[in-house]
C-alpha cells in the first residue's frame, strides 16, 4: 500500500485551488493499492490558501510561514502527525509525494523567499515519513514502481 499525495490523484486540494494530476498515481489510488493523503488539509489548512514556504527562524528552526508571513507550521506538523498515522493504519511502506512542497517535498523545496528557487531539504510530511521508515518516492519513480 501507498500514501500519496492527494494532489497527484487530481484532487483539488493544492494551495491555489488546483491539483497535480498525475494518471500513474490516480491508477494506483483506483486499483485500491494507494491511499491519497492531503498533509496541509488534514492540520486543518483550507483550499484554497495562501502559498507557504519553509524558512529558517533567528535560531536556525525550521518554521512554515504563508506568503503574508504568517506562521502555518502547527497546521503543518498536525498534518504530517495524521498522515504518518494514516500510514501506520493501512500498512504503507511507500509514499509518492508531491515534489517542491513545504509539506511532501523531498529532496528539493523552495526557498522561503517565494521566489521560485529551490534549495536542498524535505517537506515538513516527508520528514515525518522518513523518520517511521516510510520510503519516498516522487513522480520521477513511477516508471520504477513495483
Amino acid at each position: 500500500m501507498y500514501i500519496v499525495s492527494s494532489c497527484l490523484a487530481g484532487i483539488n486540494c493544492r494551495y491555489d485551488g488546483g491539483n497535480n494530476l498525475n494518471e500513474k498515481v490516480l491508477e494506483l489510488v483506483k486499483a485500491g493499492k494507494a491511499i491519497p493523503v492531503c498533509p496541509e488539509m488534514l492540520g486543518g489548512l483550507e483550499t484554497p490558501r495562501l502559498e507557504s514556504e519553509i524558512v529558517r527562524d533567528e535560531s536556525g528552526n525550521r518554521k512554515v510561514v504563508d506568503k503574508e508571513g504568517r506562521d502555518v507550521t502547527t497546521a503543518f506538523i498536525k498534518g504530517a502527525m495524521k498522515t504518518a498515522a494514516i500510514a501506520k493504519i493501512v500498512d504503507a511502506k511507500k509514499a509518492i509525494l508531491q515534489q517542491r512542497s513545504p509539506s511532501c517535498g523531498y529532496g528539493k523545496i523552495y526557498d522561503g523567499t517565494f521566489s521560485g528557487n529551490l534549495i536542498e531539504g524535505n517537506g515538513i510530511t516527508t520528514e515525518v515519513l522518513l523518520e517511521n521508515g516510510i520510503e519516498i518516492l516522487t513522480v520521477d519513480d513511477l516508471d520504477e514502481l513495483d
